[in-house]
């Protein structure tokens, strides 16, 4: 694999003496001279283009993010917003690390919404690539229909998982064919494509080109001496063929820039400091196309039928296709974030950010990596048995069971682990115990006969402290009015675990309130009772709403059942509609007086564990032979 020099290629200037068009050095009288590197000789092969420069590819994506801030008068009347998980392969059914970064795609977008914007949501299959291709050959099928086949599963899976996308893109797509065409050819016109041969190591399970240090030693199941990835651990092959290759070298330092000058391009930090440490060490030059007679299923290199487009070039131009490339897509590139997983950081905060500095394209906003799912302390394995089905899992415990446990208990930076008790454990607590009980105890009849939405008395709560209120339950009111503000800033961060741990907090304070007070102890009888019950359940049901509200892009079916009970209608559930408690500041509340909503039962059931279930008859027996 050739290199390139990793220094800015400058495009010269009006003086005499310029830099040499491949490197720092400085050229006289021509517009591009030679400074006689071996390196710069090659450059100067090339047609030149002004745009050729990553330095000055970078300076335009600067231009246009400063550009999005100075074309209105605030960045915040800009109210687009584009996010997309990574199109998933099709070499087999979805899993649950899939659907986990579908369900955080989803909530953020659905977040984005409930702020006012105007989201666009792309997610879909990649369907190209030699491991495609082999697996359709084995299981017989003909690659089109097998890729149909697989991609309709992860559809089923969305669909039923309550994920809202806006576009669900396939790369055997026509427009995604012309997208990757055109992409191509911007890249090859401004010479930062070339014909050349590559030799060295190659994964067909990672479709991933590797170096000799990337690569280690291990045994197949025969015992046979094998050479494999040292990050996936997937078998690797010496390859060796005449292709195309992408000057990714020119882009080391550019992408060091754009990742200082925007430290939270990556989140969270820990995998920008991974990219970062990656990029100290010179970029070696990436093959972006295989031979037609070893892959045919793939887009082929325009203008040459005997090369296939390289499957992750092919693939992360999917983003444009969904933004609308090549003709429309100013309003939802400017705004681009991506959700990837951990395993593909390099294609996307590597490759994919050279590939758009290279084509003259922004850069996304935010890249969001989370880490990966284990199964009961181990790597999910089909000859290990413990691959979890999420389709299995969301009949099992519920759509909204399954979305909250996967945000609720995933951190972004580390390993996470799934079993069916940590599941069943942490709903019972937190959505049937907590935040069910809540609700279920403040909407009772017994507490609440009329069923209505309470009213609020200021002399039994006044806003300074006194009355009937004590300091925690003015402590309690500052935390859930301070909640919308720690809910954002987690998210935009994409720590959703850490706004759910904000949010569960605050409804346990809640509960506290309640149970310190005991409404059901007072006597309705006495008129000062009654308006300081009102209060607490006025106060419990706008704590309620404000939980129900913010829940919304995490829970949504649950939440819709929440706030139907307090008579909260569909078009007051924004977060524009938050404002908590204004009677408590001398405001008028839209919801007092109310007439509640229908009682549909429990916000969430409990679930048992069908393992205690049959080891109970086993108890009885054993219990009767005693007496």
């Amino acid at each position: 694999m050739s290199k390139q020099t990793d220094a800015s290629i400058s495009v010269g200037t009006e003086s005499n003496s310029r830099p040499c068009g491949g490197c720092d050095k400085v050229a006289v009288k021509n517009r591009y001279a030679d400074c006689g590197q071996e390196s710069c000789k090659a450059f100067h092969r090339l047609p030149q283009s002004p745009f050729l420069s990553p330095s000055s590819a970078l300076y335009r994506h600067q231009r246009s993010a400063a550009s999005r801030c100075t074309s209105t008068l605030s960045c915040k009347d800009d109210r687009s917003y584009y996010i997309t998980t990574p199109i998933f392969y099709v070499n087999a059914s979805p899993h649950l690390g899939h659907l986990y970064s579908a369900v955080i795609a989803d909530c953020l977008h659905r977040y984005k919404l409930l702020q006012g914007f105007n989201s666009k949501f792309g997610t879909g299959t990649d369907e190209h690539g030699l491991k495609i291709q082999q697996a359709a050959e084995a299981a017989g099928k003909d690659p089109l229909n097998f890729c149909t086949d697989v991609s309709e599963r992860f559809k089923h899976l969305f669909n039923s998982c309550n994920i809202s996308y806006t576009d669900y893109i396939r790369t055997t797509e026509q427009r995604h064919h012309q997208a990757v065409k055109h992409f191509w050819s911007v890249l090859w016109n401004k010479g930062l494509i070339y014909k050349g041969s590559y030799e060295g190591w190659y994964s067909t399970q990672d479709e991933s080109f590797l170096t000799s240090l990337q690569v280690g030693d291990a045994l197949d199941s025969s015992g046979k001496e094998i050479k494999v990835s040292l990050e996936s651990g997937h078998k690797v092959e010496w390859m060796k063929e005449e292709n195309y290759m992408f000057r990714l070298s020119a882009f080391r330092s550019q992408l060091l820039d754009w990742l200082r000058g925007n430290p939270r391009a990556i989140q969270p930090e820990l995998f920008s400091q991974i990219v970062q440490q990656v990029l100290q060490e010179d970029l070696a030059d990436l093959s972006v196309s295989r031979q037609r007679s070893r892959l045919q299923w793939g887009i082929p290199v325009p203008g040459d039928a005997e090369q296939t487009i390289y499957v992750w070039l092919d693939a992360l131009v999917n983003y444009l296709t969904v933004a609308g490339y090549p003709d429309k897509h100013d309003q939802w590139w400017n705004v681009a974030h991506h959700i990837v997983g951990k395993d593909i950081l390099k294609f996307h905060a590597i490759y994919w950010p050279a590939f758009l500095l290279g084509a003259g394209l922004p850069l996304p906003q935010t890249i969001y990596v989370h880490s990966h799912w284990t199964s009961g302390g181990k790597k999910m394995s089909k000859s290990v048995g413990n691959v979890v089905d999420p389709v299995e899992c969301s009949q099992k415990f519920t759509i909204d069971g399954i979305r909250y446990f996967l945000l609720r208990q995933c951190i972004p930076e580390s390993d996470s682990d799934y079993t069916d008790d940590k599941v069943r454990k942490l709903l019972n607590a937190e959505l049937a115990d907590t935040l069910g009980g809540l609700l279920n105890r403040c909407t009772a009849p017994a507490l609440n006969p009329a069923q209505v939405y309470p009213a609020f008395c200021p002399q039994s709560f006044p806003y300074e402290q006194g009355g009937r209120a004590v300091v925690e339950d003015y402590h309690m009111l500052d935390s859930v009015k301070n909640l919308p503000a720690v809910v954002e800033q987690h998210y935009e961060s994409m720590h959703v675990y850490k706004a759910l741990e904000a949010i569960i907090a605050c409804v346990r304070k809640t509960n506290g309130f309640v149970q310190r007070h005991a409404p059901w102890k007072l006597d309705r009888r006495d008129s000062e009772d009654q308006r300081w019950l009102d209060t607490i359940l006025h106060v419990s049901f706008e704590c309620l709403r404000i939980y129900g509200t913010l829940l919304q892009p995490i829970v949504p079916g649950i939440s819709n059942i929440l706030l139907s009970r307090l008579g909260v209608q569909p078009g007051e559930r924004s977060l524009a509609d938050v404002n908590f408690l204004p009677r408590h500041q001398g405001m008028d509340c839209p919801f007092e007086g109310r007439a509640l909503g229908s009682d549909s039962g429990v916000l969430f059931t409990r679930l048992e564990n069908p393992n205690l279930d049959k080891q109970s008859p086993k108890k009885t027996k054993k219990a009767d032979k005693l007496k």
